[in-house]
Protein backbone atom coordinates (compact mmCIF):
# COMPACT_ATOMS: atom_id res chain seq x y z
CA UNK A 1 0.00 0.00 0.00
CA UNK A 2 1.33 3.47 -0.90
CA UNK A 3 2.19 6.29 1.48
CA UNK A 4 -0.94 8.28 0.48
CA UNK A 5 -3.05 5.26 1.42
CA UNK A 6 -1.39 5.12 4.85
CA UNK A 7 -2.08 8.83 5.26
CA UNK A 8 -5.71 8.11 4.41
CA UNK A 9 -5.89 5.53 7.18
CA UNK A 10 -4.35 7.99 9.64
CA UNK A 11 -6.97 10.58 8.66
CA UNK A 12 -9.75 8.00 8.98
CA UNK A 13 -8.50 7.01 12.45
CA UNK A 14 -8.57 10.65 13.60
CA UNK A 15 -12.07 11.11 12.19
CA UNK A 16 -13.33 7.94 13.92
CA UNK A 17 -11.85 9.15 17.19
CA UNK A 18 -13.91 12.36 16.93
CA UNK A 19 -17.10 10.54 15.90
CA UNK A 20 -16.84 8.00 18.70
CA UNK A 21 -16.60 10.86 21.19
CA UNK A 22 -19.91 12.26 19.88
CA UNK A 23 -22.79 11.55 22.32
CA UNK A 24 -25.22 11.17 19.42
CA UNK A 25 -23.11 8.39 17.94
CA UNK A 26 -22.86 6.63 21.30
CA UNK A 27 -26.64 6.77 21.62
CA UNK A 28 -26.91 4.62 18.49
CA UNK A 29 -25.46 1.30 19.64
CA UNK A 30 -25.42 -0.24 16.17
CA UNK A 31 -23.48 2.67 14.67
CA UNK A 32 -21.17 2.97 17.68
CA UNK A 33 -20.32 -0.72 17.50
CA UNK A 34 -19.65 -0.57 13.76
CA UNK A 35 -17.39 2.50 14.12
CA UNK A 36 -15.68 0.99 17.15
CA UNK A 37 -14.81 -2.16 15.22
CA UNK A 38 -13.30 -0.15 12.39
CA UNK A 39 -11.37 2.01 14.89
CA UNK A 40 -9.95 -1.14 16.52
CA UNK A 41 -9.20 -2.70 13.13
CA UNK A 42 -7.00 0.14 11.88
CA UNK A 43 -5.51 0.93 15.30
CA UNK A 44 -2.49 -1.42 14.87
CA UNK A 45 -1.80 0.08 11.42
CA UNK A 46 -1.82 3.58 12.88
CA UNK A 47 0.47 2.56 15.74
CA UNK A 48 2.95 0.90 13.36
CA UNK A 49 2.89 3.86 10.96
CA UNK A 50 3.60 6.31 13.78
CA UNK A 51 6.40 4.14 15.15
CA UNK A 52 7.94 3.90 11.68
CA UNK A 53 7.73 7.68 11.18
CA UNK A 54 9.43 8.30 14.53
CA UNK A 55 12.18 5.78 13.72
CA UNK A 56 12.81 7.45 10.35
CA UNK A 57 13.09 10.86 12.03
CA UNK A 58 15.54 9.46 14.60
CA UNK A 59 17.59 7.80 11.85
CA UNK A 60 17.80 11.03 9.89
CA UNK A 61 18.97 12.87 12.99
CA UNK A 62 21.54 10.17 13.79
CA UNK A 63 22.98 10.28 10.26
CA UNK A 64 23.30 14.06 10.44
CA UNK A 65 25.02 13.91 13.82
CA UNK A 66 27.33 11.12 12.59
CA UNK A 67 28.98 13.59 10.19
CA UNK A 68 30.31 15.47 13.23
CA UNK A 69 30.50 12.65 15.79
CA UNK A 70 31.30 9.13 14.48
CA UNK A 71 29.78 7.55 17.61
CA UNK A 72 26.31 8.21 16.13
CA UNK A 73 27.08 6.00 13.11
CA UNK A 74 26.35 2.81 15.09
CA UNK A 75 23.02 4.22 16.25
CA UNK A 76 22.13 5.11 12.66
CA UNK A 77 22.84 1.51 11.58
CA UNK A 78 20.69 0.09 14.40
CA UNK A 79 17.85 2.41 13.45
CA UNK A 80 18.13 1.36 9.81
CA UNK A 81 17.67 -2.28 10.84
CA UNK A 82 14.72 -1.34 13.02
CA UNK A 83 13.13 0.63 10.17
CA UNK A 84 13.40 -2.40 7.87
CA UNK A 85 11.59 -4.52 10.45
CA UNK A 86 8.89 -1.89 10.97
CA UNK A 87 8.36 -1.57 7.22
CA UNK A 88 7.85 -5.32 6.98
CA UNK A 89 5.47 -5.29 9.93
CA UNK A 90 3.44 -2.44 8.44
CA UNK A 91 3.28 -4.22 5.08
CA UNK A 92 1.84 -7.26 6.83
CA UNK A 93 -0.77 -5.16 8.61
CA UNK A 94 -1.76 -3.55 5.31
CA UNK A 95 -2.67 -6.88 3.69
CA UNK A 96 -6.40 -6.54 2.93
CA UNK A 97 -8.56 -7.91 5.73
CA UNK A 98 -11.82 -9.75 5.48
CA UNK A 99 -14.41 -6.98 6.00
CA UNK A 100 -16.47 -9.31 8.22
CA UNK A 101 -13.64 -10.25 10.62
CA UNK A 102 -15.18 -8.18 13.40
CA UNK A 103 -18.66 -9.68 12.97
CA UNK A 104 -20.57 -12.17 15.08
CA UNK A 105 -21.82 -15.31 13.33
CA UNK A 106 -24.75 -17.61 12.81
CA UNK A 107 -23.67 -21.24 12.78
CA UNK A 108 -25.81 -24.13 11.55
CA UNK A 109 -25.03 -27.80 12.12
CA UNK A 110 -26.98 -30.47 10.23
CA UNK A 111 -26.74 -34.23 10.50
CA UNK A 112 -26.13 -36.12 7.27
CA UNK A 113 -25.30 -39.67 6.32
CA UNK A 114 -25.27 -42.04 9.25
CA UNK A 115 -28.72 -41.61 10.79
CA UNK A 116 -28.73 -41.41 14.60
CA UNK A 117 -24.92 -41.62 14.74
CA UNK A 118 -24.67 -38.55 12.49
CA UNK A 119 -27.07 -36.68 14.77
CA UNK A 120 -24.95 -37.61 17.79
CA UNK A 121 -21.84 -36.36 15.99
CA UNK A 122 -23.66 -33.11 15.17
CA UNK A 123 -24.22 -32.80 18.92
CA UNK A 124 -20.49 -33.33 19.51
CA UNK A 125 -19.70 -30.51 17.08
CA UNK A 126 -22.18 -28.21 18.82
CA UNK A 127 -20.53 -28.92 22.18
CA UNK A 128 -17.08 -28.38 20.64
CA UNK A 129 -18.03 -24.95 19.29
CA UNK A 130 -19.86 -24.04 22.50
CA UNK A 131 -16.86 -24.90 24.66
CA UNK A 132 -14.51 -23.03 22.34
CA UNK A 133 -16.81 -20.01 22.59
CA UNK A 134 -16.77 -20.27 26.39
CA UNK A 135 -12.97 -20.23 26.35
CA UNK A 136 -13.11 -17.02 24.28
CA UNK A 137 -15.72 -15.40 26.51
CA UNK A 138 -18.34 -15.40 23.75
CA UNK A 139 -22.08 -15.84 24.12
CA UNK A 140 -23.87 -18.76 22.44
CA UNK A 141 -27.61 -18.74 21.87
CA UNK A 142 -29.70 -21.52 20.35
CA UNK A 143 -32.06 -19.98 17.80
CA UNK A 144 -33.66 -23.20 16.61
CA UNK A 145 -33.06 -26.93 16.99
CA UNK A 146 -34.47 -30.28 15.99
CA UNK A 147 -33.21 -32.96 18.33
CA UNK A 148 -32.80 -36.70 17.86
CA UNK A 149 -34.07 -39.50 20.06
CA UNK A 150 -30.63 -40.24 21.58
CA UNK A 151 -29.77 -36.64 22.41
CA UNK A 152 -28.07 -35.48 19.23
CA UNK A 153 -29.24 -32.91 16.70
CA UNK A 154 -30.79 -33.38 13.30
CA UNK A 155 -30.54 -29.63 12.76
CA UNK A 156 -29.52 -26.74 15.02
CA UNK A 157 -28.90 -23.03 14.50
CA UNK A 158 -26.68 -21.07 16.90
CA UNK A 159 -25.90 -17.40 17.30
CA UNK A 160 -22.33 -16.80 18.54
CA UNK A 161 -21.54 -13.28 19.71
CA UNK A 162 -18.50 -11.59 21.17
CA UNK A 163 -18.83 -9.11 24.01
CA UNK A 164 -16.61 -6.40 22.56
CA UNK A 165 -16.01 -4.30 19.46
CA UNK A 166 -12.53 -5.51 18.55
CA UNK A 167 -11.20 -5.98 15.04
CA UNK A 168 -11.10 -9.75 15.51
CA UNK A 169 -14.61 -11.00 16.16
CA UNK A 170 -16.17 -14.45 16.02
CA UNK A 171 -16.12 -14.58 12.22
CA UNK A 172 -12.34 -14.09 12.09
CA UNK A 173 -11.88 -17.32 14.07
CA UNK A 174 -14.69 -19.58 12.87
CA UNK A 175 -15.16 -18.55 9.24
CA UNK A 176 -13.16 -21.60 8.10
CA UNK A 177 -15.53 -24.10 9.74
CA UNK A 178 -18.10 -24.24 6.95
CA UNK A 179 -18.17 -27.57 5.16
CA UNK A 180 -18.59 -31.28 5.79
CA UNK A 181 -17.08 -32.79 8.93
CA UNK A 182 -16.55 -36.55 8.90
CA UNK A 183 -16.33 -38.82 11.95
CA UNK A 184 -14.85 -42.30 12.18
CA UNK A 185 -15.71 -44.23 15.35
CA UNK A 186 -17.68 -47.12 16.81
CA UNK A 187 -21.26 -45.83 17.10
CA UNK A 188 -23.21 -46.28 20.32
CA UNK A 189 -25.88 -47.85 18.11
CA UNK A 190 -23.46 -50.51 16.78
CA UNK A 191 -23.47 -53.81 18.66
CA UNK A 192 -20.64 -55.42 16.63
CA UNK A 193 -17.99 -52.87 17.63
CA UNK A 194 -17.13 -51.91 14.06
CA UNK A 195 -15.81 -48.47 13.11
CA UNK A 196 -18.35 -46.55 11.04
CA UNK A 197 -18.05 -43.35 9.06
CA UNK A 198 -20.72 -40.66 9.10
CA UNK A 199 -20.85 -36.93 8.49
CA UNK A 200 -22.40 -33.67 9.61
CA UNK A 201 -22.53 -30.39 7.74
CA UNK A 202 -21.59 -26.99 9.15
CA UNK A 203 -22.66 -23.68 7.63
CA UNK A 204 -21.30 -20.44 9.09
CA UNK A 205 -21.97 -16.89 7.95
CA UNK A 206 -21.58 -13.37 9.39
CA UNK A 207 -24.45 -12.21 11.57
CA UNK A 208 -24.80 -8.84 9.90
CA UNK A 209 -28.36 -8.46 11.22
CA UNK A 210 -29.61 -4.90 11.01
CA UNK A 211 -26.44 -3.85 9.16
CA UNK A 212 -27.25 -6.08 6.19
CA UNK A 213 -27.98 -4.08 3.06
CA UNK A 214 -30.21 -6.73 1.49
CA UNK A 215 -33.78 -5.62 0.79
CA UNK A 216 -36.44 -8.30 1.29
CA UNK A 217 -39.82 -8.17 -0.41
CA UNK A 218 -42.53 -9.34 2.01
CA UNK A 219 -44.30 -10.96 -0.96
CA UNK A 220 -41.32 -13.30 -1.31
CA UNK A 221 -41.85 -14.75 2.16
CA UNK A 222 -43.92 -17.59 3.54
CA UNK A 223 -44.23 -17.34 7.31
CA UNK A 224 -45.38 -20.27 9.45
CA UNK A 225 -45.84 -20.38 13.21
CA UNK A 226 -45.63 -23.46 15.40
CA UNK A 227 -44.98 -24.55 18.95
CA UNK A 228 -41.41 -24.64 20.21
CA UNK A 229 -40.06 -28.16 20.56
CA UNK A 230 -37.25 -29.86 22.42
CA UNK A 231 -35.29 -33.08 21.87
CA UNK A 232 -37.24 -35.72 19.98
CA UNK A 233 -39.80 -33.17 18.86
CA UNK A 234 -41.77 -32.86 22.09
CA UNK A 235 -43.55 -29.53 22.59
CA UNK A 236 -42.05 -27.32 25.29
CA UNK A 237 -44.78 -24.67 25.40
CA UNK A 238 -48.48 -24.31 24.69
CA UNK A 239 -48.48 -21.34 22.31
CA UNK A 240 -47.53 -20.98 18.66
CA UNK A 241 -44.57 -18.69 19.35
CA UNK A 242 -41.93 -20.29 17.11
CA UNK A 243 -41.55 -18.83 13.61
CA UNK A 244 -40.36 -20.36 10.35
CA UNK A 245 -39.68 -18.05 7.39
CA UNK A 246 -39.19 -19.40 3.87
CA UNK A 247 -37.64 -17.11 1.27
CA UNK A 248 -39.42 -18.36 -1.83
CA UNK A 249 -36.99 -17.13 -4.54
CA UNK A 250 -33.99 -18.90 -2.96
CA UNK A 251 -35.64 -21.63 -0.92
CA UNK A 252 -33.74 -20.54 2.20
CA UNK A 253 -35.60 -21.51 5.39
CA UNK A 254 -34.92 -19.85 8.74
CA UNK A 255 -36.55 -20.81 12.03
CA UNK A 256 -36.38 -19.22 15.47
CA UNK A 257 -38.04 -20.49 18.64
CA UNK A 258 -35.75 -19.22 21.38
CA UNK A 259 -37.35 -15.82 22.04
CA UNK A 260 -40.31 -15.40 24.39
CA UNK A 261 -42.85 -14.16 21.89
CA UNK A 262 -43.83 -14.78 18.29
CA UNK A 263 -43.00 -11.16 17.46
CA UNK A 264 -39.48 -11.47 18.88
CA UNK A 265 -38.91 -14.79 17.10
CA UNK A 266 -40.04 -13.27 13.82
CA UNK A 267 -37.74 -10.25 14.24
CA UNK A 268 -34.74 -12.47 15.02
CA UNK A 269 -35.55 -14.85 12.16
CA UNK A 270 -35.67 -11.89 9.76
CA UNK A 271 -32.22 -10.78 10.95
CA UNK A 272 -30.84 -14.26 10.31
CA UNK A 273 -32.50 -14.38 6.89
CA UNK A 274 -30.94 -11.04 5.95
CA UNK A 275 -27.54 -12.36 7.03
CA UNK A 276 -28.02 -15.53 4.96
CA UNK A 277 -29.04 -13.57 1.88
CA UNK A 278 -26.20 -11.07 2.38
CA UNK A 279 -23.67 -13.91 2.65
CA UNK A 280 -25.11 -15.57 -0.47
CA UNK A 281 -24.97 -12.32 -2.46
CA UNK A 282 -21.35 -11.70 -1.41
CA UNK A 283 -20.38 -15.28 -2.25
CA UNK A 284 -21.91 -14.95 -5.72
CA UNK A 285 -20.08 -11.66 -6.28
CA UNK A 286 -16.80 -13.22 -5.14
CA UNK A 287 -17.36 -16.20 -7.45
CA UNK A 288 -17.73 -13.87 -10.42
CA UNK A 289 -14.57 -11.99 -9.45
CA UNK A 290 -12.46 -15.10 -8.86
CA UNK A 291 -13.09 -18.46 -10.49
CA UNK A 292 -10.85 -20.30 -8.02
CA UNK A 293 -12.59 -18.90 -4.93
CA UNK A 294 -12.67 -21.32 -2.01
CA UNK A 295 -16.30 -21.92 -1.05
CA UNK A 296 -18.08 -23.67 1.78
CA UNK A 297 -19.61 -27.04 1.03
CA UNK A 298 -23.36 -26.73 1.22
CA UNK A 299 -24.22 -30.43 0.93
CA UNK A 300 -23.75 -33.08 3.60
CA UNK A 301 -21.83 -35.60 1.49
CA UNK A 302 -18.98 -37.64 2.94
CA UNK A 303 -17.00 -37.32 -0.30
CA UNK A 304 -16.85 -33.51 0.10
CA UNK A 305 -15.28 -33.49 3.54
CA UNK A 306 -13.06 -30.73 4.90
CA UNK A 307 -12.10 -32.44 8.17
CA UNK A 308 -12.01 -35.92 9.68
CA UNK A 309 -12.36 -36.79 13.37
CA UNK A 310 -10.88 -40.27 13.90
CA UNK A 311 -11.73 -41.57 17.39
CA UNK A 312 -9.72 -44.85 17.36
CA UNK A 313 -6.52 -42.88 16.64
CA UNK A 314 -7.53 -39.77 18.64
CA UNK A 315 -6.68 -37.90 15.40
CA UNK A 316 -8.05 -34.76 13.76
CA UNK A 317 -7.17 -33.99 10.14
CA UNK A 318 -8.03 -30.90 8.14
CA UNK A 319 -7.77 -31.84 4.49
CA UNK A 320 -7.61 -28.28 3.12
CA UNK A 321 -4.23 -27.43 4.63
CA UNK A 322 -2.84 -30.88 5.48
CA UNK A 323 -3.16 -30.28 9.23
CA UNK A 324 -2.99 -33.36 11.45
CA UNK A 325 -2.85 -33.72 15.24
CA UNK A 326 -3.45 -36.49 17.76
CA UNK A 327 -5.38 -34.51 20.35
CA UNK A 328 -8.95 -35.14 19.22
CA UNK A 329 -10.29 -35.40 22.77
CA UNK A 330 -8.93 -31.94 23.55
CA UNK A 331 -10.30 -30.50 20.30
CA UNK A 332 -13.79 -31.80 21.05
CA UNK A 333 -13.47 -30.15 24.46
CA UNK A 334 -13.04 -26.79 22.73
CA UNK A 335 -9.27 -26.60 22.17
CA UNK A 336 -9.48 -25.53 18.51
CA UNK A 337 -6.51 -23.18 18.49
CA UNK A 338 -4.14 -25.49 16.62
CA UNK A 339 -6.34 -26.22 13.63
CA UNK A 340 -7.77 -22.69 13.47
CA UNK A 341 -4.29 -21.14 13.57
CA UNK A 342 -3.17 -23.43 10.72
CA UNK A 343 -6.15 -22.40 8.61
CA UNK A 344 -5.62 -18.69 9.33
CA UNK A 345 -1.91 -18.91 8.47
CA UNK A 346 -2.69 -20.62 5.15
CA UNK A 347 -5.31 -17.98 4.37
CA UNK A 348 -2.87 -15.14 5.10
CA UNK A 349 -0.19 -16.75 2.93
CA UNK A 350 -2.65 -17.13 0.06
CA UNK A 351 -3.74 -13.50 0.42
CA UNK A 352 -0.16 -12.22 0.35
CA UNK A 353 0.67 -14.43 -2.64
CA UNK A 354 -2.28 -13.10 -4.61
Amino acid sequence: MTAPAVEGILAEHADLELRLADPEVQADQTQARKLGRRYSEIGPIVAAARELAAARDDAAAARELATEDPSFAAEARELAERIAGLEQRLAGLLVPRDPHDGDDIVLEVKSGEGGEESALFAGDLVRMYTRYAERRGWMVEVLDSVGSDLGGYKDITLSVRSRGTGADGVWSALKYEGGVHRVQRVPVTESQGRVHTSAAGVLVYPDTGEEATIEIDENDLRIDVFRSSGHGGQSVNTTDSAVRITHLPTGIVVSCQNERSQLQNRARAMEVLRSRLQAQAEAEAAAQASADRRSQVRTVDRSERIRTYNFPENRISDHRVGYKAYNLSNVLDGDLNGVLDALAAADRAATVAS
